[in-house]
């Protein structure tokens, strides 16, 4: 057969195994002349384990100076000779560019801010320079010590700044609200103590820092109860009292004393300053939270008694009437049981048990007026029959209040009236039943089987 327009192709075929053959001639050539791997130098005097011996161990800086001085071409590869001992220890790690980016950002924000960059040897200059001139405002008088003692306060603020998150900043922000306490800028004094709390929750300062905010507290509500606030209730010009609200500035920070330190020294006096502040703006709810704070949270505080009898009185002030809940006057009652039982020798005080026993009168007033209340309600209704109960109730439990002699009037007048006002058009109520008649449930005989139910 006769083939036409057929190529050929003369080109010899190379088989898989001449491949492989040739791949691993090149790769050999390779690594002998990038002198990667030193066995096919065909060096002299290198160490096998065939001919080493254990009595003379040489190590791998030994062996390879000894390379160089015997071997002339040991060093075809350009690698510098080992010359001592490769350290052990990894080396430190580099800071990440996540890392020096946030450094080099803060750096610029504390430029652009006027701030200081973080140097822990010029925070400890600053410091020092601080306390020479909070040393020298102590002994100078009036107007030079104020403007000293503002002048160590800055210093404080930047060696700090210098310094964030040590033990030096602890320092230098409680030395910085010193200074501005006696500056008598008792505002900026606030913001400085409670950055230190907020900084460093259980710092060494805690028991003067909370010393300090309750002194300041105190005179901001004495600013409020003496009189000083003018007609304008804006400050803009004493740096002592805060902008506005100067009684609700002080509640929150006697608060805030609370909350950093709960089981502190002056946390019952905090709660207790705040309570009877609370009082005195007629805020009966918030005063009656704080009281019952302190009842609960400090059984060992000297001001329990106080609160017990303050408590009685949030409860009675908070009682609505006898169309709300009578829920306080049960409260109310509770604490006067309580202020009996727990302070017996207060009760021999005889200012003490009149005024429990006044409370004690209140209440029971209160309780029988809401009996009254409801018989009446039943009354208007013509349920003279659950009036008798309320009336009958109010002259058990409470015979000796106003309310009774009423209660008495009211019972022989209602006497003869049915108990249920009779219903009208009763015809309808036969022709149109409201309800469907229930179906009563039928009881088996006991079975032997105990998981068997005997309701159907």
């Amino acid at each position: 057969m006769t083939r036409y327009n057929q190529r050929i192709d003369f080109t010899p075929a190379i088989s898989p195994l001449r491949r492989q053959i040739t791949f691993l001639c090149v790769m050999t050539m390779g690594i002998f002349f990038t002198g990667g791997c030193r066995s096919l130098l065909g060096q002299q005097g290198n160490i096998s384990p065939g001919n080493s011996s254990p009595e003379n161990p040489v190590s791998q800086a030994d062996r390879v100076a000894a390379d160089g001085d015997q071997n002339p071409i040991a060093q075809v590869s350009g690698e510098a000779p080992l010359t001592k001992a490769p350290s052990l220890t990894a080396p430190e790690a580099e800071q990440s560019l996540n890392e020096k980016t946030a450094a080099a950002t803060k750096q610029v924000l504390n430029f652009i801010q006027g701030r200081q960059q973080e140097n822990s040897q010029r925070a400890g200059e600053l410091y020092r320079e601080a306390d020479g001139q909070f040393k020298i405002a102590s002994s100078k008088q009036s107007e030079d010590r104020i403007d000293t003692f503002q002048s160590a306060a800055d210093l404080f603020a930047s060696a700090a700044e210098a310094s964030p998150g040590t033990a030096l900043e602890q320092d230098a922000l409680f030395m910085q609200a010193e200074s501005l306490f006696f500056a008598e800028d008792y505002r900026a004094a606030t913001e400085t103590y409670q950055t230190l709390q907020k900084n460093f929750p259980r710092n060494r300062h805690i028991d003067r820092v909370a010393s300090r905010l309750f002194s300041i507290s105190d005179y901001w509500i004495g600013t409020v109860t003496g009189g000083k606030n003018s007609w304008f209730k804006v400050n803009l010009s004493d740096d002592k009292r805060p902008r506005y609200d100067a009684n609700g500035h002080a509640i929150r920070v006697l608060d805030q004393i609370r909350f950093d330190d709960p089981t502190g020294r002056l946390a019952d006096d905090a709660t207790m300053r705040a309570a009877s502040e609370y009082l005195r703006q007629e805020k009966y709810t918030d005063a009656d939270e704080f009281l019952t704070d302190l009842r609960e949270s400090f059984p060992d505080s000297e001001h329990l008694f106080l609160a017990h009898m303050l408590g009685i009185q949030c409860k009675l002030e908070l009682y609505a009437g006898p169309a709300y809940s009578g829920l306080v006057l049960e409260e109310a009652d509770k604490l006067v049981q309580q202020t009996r039982e727990r302070f017996p020798a207060k009760m021999q005080d005889k200012s003490n048990s009149e005024s429990v026993a006044m409370a004690a009168a209140e209440i029971a007033f209160h309780r029988a007026g809401r009996y009254a209340y409801r018989a009446k309600y039943r009354e208007r209704q013509k349920k003279y029959g659950a009036a008798r109960v309320y009336y009958n109730l109010l002259l058990k439990e409470y015979p000796n209040t106003p309310q009774a002699e009423t209660a008495r009037t009211r019972l022989a007048e209602i006497e003869k009236y049915p108990d249920v006002p009779k219903q009208r058009l009763s015809w309808l109520q036969k022709v149109f039943p409201d309800q469907e008649k229930s179906i009563p449930l039928e009881t088996k005989q006991p079975s032997s089987n105990p998981s068997e139910t005997k309701l159907r």
